[in-house]
């Protein structure tokens, strides 16, 4: 996925200016008529709608519906923030959205790796226990 916002001060929120996505030209194409159908050149323009702003993104057409599914859940998660701050601009929005998107990223990773340790501790004292077994009998 590509994002369209190259300067985005320059930008307003409303409509972002879509830029030109660039494939890799190779000598062998670079002068053909037309275009071979490569990885590169499956891309297609997606208007995404996040709080009530649209924002046009390009997209390989492979992974168009994982980018509706994220939209989907990050435009959720950005209207239940509006709700609970509705004087906030489009861009505090996004950026607390993206703020506390990231914490819980991070608070899933912390979580995964506590219960790893947790994984590790539980069979190495299980190991223990079944070589005095062992050693009992």
């Amino acid at each position: 996925m590509t994002d369209d916002h190259t300067n985005a001060a320059n930008n307003s929120p409303k409509q972002a200016e879509p830029s030109v996505s660039k494939a890799p030209i190779s000598p062998t194409t670079a002068g053909a008529t037309s275009k071979p159908m490569t990885p590169e050149s499956q891309v297609k323009k997606v208007d995404i709608v996040i709080a009530g702003v649209t924002y046009p993104i390009y997209c390989p057409i492979h992974e168009q519906e994982e980018l509706l599914s994220a939209v989907s859940y990050i435009n959720n998660y950005a209207l239940d923030l509006r709700r609970e701050a509705p004087s906030l601009s489009q861009e505090s929005l996004l950026v607390l959205c993206c703020l506390n998107l990231y914490e819980k990223i991070h608070a899933k990773q912390r979580s995964e790796e506590d219960r790893l340790q947790q994984d590790k501790q539980s069979e190495a004292l299980l190991n223990k226990i079944m070589k005095d077994a062992q050693s009992i009998l």
